[in-house]
């Protein structure tokens, strides 16, 4: 009973992302660069979502909630992992561990619902186009939007409890740089099979079914695409699917890894290279992928440049 207590009042220590090498500043220099883009980049897109009116449209009403949740997963993660390499150590408290796995679990969970249905937008769009906008109705937007917070606050809820009650009675060394399920569950000891059946239900909700759903509608968007006789419209229909299936790739790719993976093929290195794909290099890959790709993003920013030098108060009436 006493070590119990012990490891609900003892800290936590975090490795991190960074080793001693002199690689090191300039990894810190890379992830702050990155950290501040993806913050830049994702405000800019819900920006320009929320005042230009050519974009008042399903996708893109998915795609400024899908910006959002990158802010904020983002910032539970990366701004503790750079304050902790400036201060010169990695302490953190069980409160604050449990904050941080609480907050990332919902947001990230939140993420893959929304890629997944994302998906499902697309499809509709390319193979049912005439149907679109009863499919893809406000209505359904925000059902689709409410669906992956629920989905993610609803595993946040059930998972963070069942692993932060498991008796961490190993070493209070993180061998990680955020407080991520697989790496809590190495430091905890005793009978671990019915956590581990939990969190593997819990994967195949979160990850393999929005995965699925991505692959079914892409292998039908494939499909459509593949019939159309016009060499313009499978060129436009091309270069918006291809945006979507790069982000998918990398995050569920990441993510599958992370959770689905047998523990025996686990890594420390590995662990934290995958984990950063998903949690640091996501959350700026999408802003820049569909902006940069994307016609409707860059004219809308050409827009707003050319009323803000028109009417200097137009980026505080938008708001």
């Amino acid at each position: 009973m006493g070590g119990d207590n012990k490891t609900f009042s003892s800290d936590f220590t975090l490795t991190g992302l960074f080793t001693q090498s002199a690689a090191s500043a300039f990894l810190f220099s890379i992830i702050c660069v990155i950290f501040f883009m993806a913050m830049i980049a994702n405000g800019v897109m819900i920006f320009l979502i929320h005042i230009d009116p050519h974009l008042h449209t399903p996708m893109y009403f998915l795609l400024s909630h899908l910006s959002f949740i990158d802010m904020m997963y983002i910032s539970t993660i990366v701004p503790k992992m750079l304050v902790d390499y400036l201060v010169g150590k990695g302490t953190i408290s069980f409160i604050a561990c449990t904050a941080q796995y609480f907050l990332y679990m919902g947001f990230v969970g939140a993420e893959f619902f929304l890629l997944g249905l994302m998906a499902y937008d697309r499809y509709v769009a390319i193979c049912n186009p005439l149907r679109y906008p009863v499919l893809m109705s406000h209505r359904v937007c925000w059902v689709i939007v409410a669906s992956s917070w629920f989905g993610g606050a609803l595993d946040s809820f059930f998972l963070t409890p069942i692993t932060m009650s498991l008796p961490f009675c190993s070493s209070q060394k993180i061998n990680h740089f955020f407080c991520e399920a697989p790496t809590m569950l190495r430091l905890a000891c005793g009978d671990k099979a019915a956590y581990e059946m939990i969190m593997y239900i819990c994967c195949v909700v979160m990850l393999l079914i929005p995965f699925s759903v991505v692959i079914a509608s892409y292998a039908q968007i494939l499909i459509r695409v593949h019939q159309m006789k016009s060499a313009e419209g499978k060129k436009k229909a091309f270069a918006t699917c291809s945006s979507h299936i790069m982000v998918v790739v990398v995050f569920y790719g990441a993510a599958l890894y992370t959770y689905m993976l047998p523990q025996p093929y686990h890594t420390p290195i590995k662990d934290k290279v995958f984990s950063a794909f998903y949690t640091i290099l996501t959350p700026l890959l999408n802003p820049l992928i569909y902006s940069l790709r994307n016609t409707d993003v860059t004219g809308a920013f050409k827009r707003v440049l050319a009323r803000c030098q028109r009417d200097p108060g137009v980026s505080r009436e938008g708001f």
